[in-house]
C-alpha cells in the first residue's frame, strides 16, 4: 500500500455456499457470469475479482443495484464477510487474517459504521446512545460523555443530548446514529446506507451535514448507496459495481461525462448534469486585448470565440470586449476598444458547476474564469455548456443499450 492509501481491495472474491473455494470460486475466476455461476453449482458470487483503494481523508462512494456486490464490498473491510480469495488491508493490517479479541479492538480502534437502520437502544438517552462504544471500551463515564457531547454538537443535536430516542424524528436518530461513529474519534467511517430510509428532504439535509463535517476532520469515509445522484454529490470517486464485479471507478465528473459502458451511461442520463460538471471541464483559453487597441485589432484577436478580456500588469481581468458589441461598434464608425469595454462583467472559479455560473452565463457573455488570486486563466460562454451537456446527454447511443440484470 501506498502511504496516501488507508484501505485497499486486491483481487477480492467472495462465494457464498457450502464450498465457496470450489467450482464456483473456479468458474467465476474463469470469467463466468454470476448467474451462470449460480446455475452451475448453487453458489451465489457476492464479489468477483474486486481491486480498489481509498486514500486518507477521502469520501470514496461505492454505488450500484441490489445484488451489485457494494455492501458486500464495505462488509470485508471490518470483517463482517470472510473473503473467498485476495486480500483486505486496512492501514497495512491484512484484516481478513484478524479474528477474536485482535479483530474486535481492530474495529473499535479504527473503525464507526453506520448503518440503514439506525439501531438506536430505545431505553437509553441520545447522550448514552452516542457513547454506547465509548462504554464498550471501557472508557469512564465522564470522558466519555465529554466526547459524546463533542461528537452530538458536530450533528447539531447537543439540546437534545438527554432525550430519549423515540422523541427524535428519524433524520434526528440518524444524527446519533452518526454522532454514534463519531465518538470515538475512528480513522475510518464505513457507512452502509445510511441515509436510504429518509425522506428525500431529510436525506438531503443529511449529506450535507455530513459534507460539512467531512471538511472539518477529513475522515476517511466508505459509503454505500444504490442511487447515483447521493453518489455524485458527496464522493470525491466513485466505483460503480454490477453483479459482483466493478465497473468503472473514477471522479463524479469522470463518471458523468467519461461513463465507461452502457450500464454506467444509462444511469448518468437522469443526472442532474449542471450540478457535477464543473467549469474546468470546457473553459478555454482566454482571449486578451490591449485596452489602447483598435476595434479591428481586437476582432482579429477574438475571431470566432465571443469576446476577449482586458487584464491589468497582474494578469488579473479588468474589463470585457464583447464580440458582438465590437463588430456593431465598428460598423457605426467606431474604432477605440473603450467604446464596448464592459468593465461590470462576470467572473467565476474553475470548479464551480455549470448550475452555479448559469444564471451569468445566460446574459449571453464570456465569463472570466479566474484563480484564487484573481488572475485570469480561462473562459466559458453559455453555448460551451450547453455544448458539453448535449454531449453527455448524447452518450449513451455510442454503446448498445444493456439491460439492469
Amino acid at each position: 500500500m501506498s502511504e496516501d492509501e488507508i484501505i485497499k481491495l486486491e483481487s477480492v472474491y467472495k462465494i457464498f455456499g457450502p464450498q465457496p473455494r470450489g467450482r464456483a470460486l473456479t468458474l467465476a475466476k474463469s470469467g463466468m457470469k454470476k448467474n451462470d455461476v449460480q446455475a452451475a453449482t448453487d453458489h451465489v458470487v457476492g464479489m468477483t475479482d474486486v481491486s480498489f483503494s481509498v486514500k486518507r481523508g477521502e469520501t470514496f462512494v461505492i454505488m450500484g443495484l441490489s445484488g451489485s456486490g457494494k455492501s458486500t464490498a464495505i462488509r470485508t473491510v471490518n470483517k463482517l464477510h470472510d473473503i473467498t480469495d485476495g486480500k483486505v488491508l486496512v492501514d497495512g493490517v491484512d484484516v481478513q487474517a484478524l479474528t477474536g479479541t485482535a479483530l474486535q479492538e481492530f474495529r473499535r480502534e479504527k473503525m464507526g459504521m453506520v448503518f440503514q437502520h439506525f439501531a438506536l437502544f430505545p431505553h437509553r438517552s441520545v447522550i448514552d446512545n452516542t457513547g454506547y462504544g465509548l462504554k464498550v471500551q471501557g472508557v469512564e463515564k465522564s470522558a466519555r460523555n465529554e466526547a459524546s457531547m463533542n461528537a452530538l454538537r458536530l450533528v447539531g443535536l447537543e439540546s437534545f443530548a438527554h432525550n430519549s430516542p423515540r422523541e427524535l424524528s428519524g433524520g434526528m436518530q440518524q444524527r446519533v446514529g452518526l454522532a454514534r461513529a463519531l465518538a470515538a474519534d475512528p480513522d475510518i467511517l464505513l457507512m452502509d446506507e445510511a441515509f436510504s430510509a429518509l425522506d428525500p428532504l431529510i436525506r438531503r439535509q443529511m449529506q450535507d451535514e455530513m459534507l460539512d463535517i467531512q471538511e472539518a476532520l477529513h475522515k476517511t469515509i466508505l459509503f454505500i448507496t444504490h442511487d447515483l445522484n447521493e453518489a455524485l454529490r458527496i464522493g470525491d470517486r466513485v466505483c460503480i459495481m454490477k453483479d459482483g464485479a466493478v465497473v468503472q471507478i473514477g471522479t463524479p465528473e469522470e463518471i458523468l461525462t467519461q461513463p465507461a459502458t452502457g450500464y454506467v451511461a444509462e444511469f448518468v442520463q437522469d443526472v442532474d448534469q449542471g450540478r457535477v460538471i464543473d467549469v474546468k471541464t470546457i473553459m478555454v483559453d482566454a482571449i486578451t486585448t490591449d485596452a489602447d487597441a483598435t476595434l479591428g485589432q481586437a476582432l482579429d484577436a477574438i475571431g470566432e470565440r465571443f469576446g476577449a478580456f482586458v487584464v491589468d500588469k497582474d494578469g488579473r481581468p479588468t474589463g470585457l470586449v464583447p464580440r458582438e458589441d465590437a463588430v456593431k461598434a465598428l460598423a457605426s464608425g467606431s474604432t477605440d476598444v473603450s467604446s464596448v469595454l464592459v468593465k461590470d462583467f462576470d467572473s467565476t472559479g474553475a470548479k464551480a458547476t455549470f448550475n452555479d455560473v448559469y444564471a451569468e452565463a445566460g446574459k449571453g457573455r464570456s465569463l472570466a474564469v479566474v484563480d484564487d488570486d484573481g488572475k485570469l486563466i480561462g473562459a466559458i460562454h453559455l453555448r460551451d455548456i450547453m455544448k458539453e451537456m448535449g454531449r453527455v446527454e448524447r452518450l449513451i447511443d455510442g454503446f448498445e443499450r444493456e439491460v439492469f440484470m
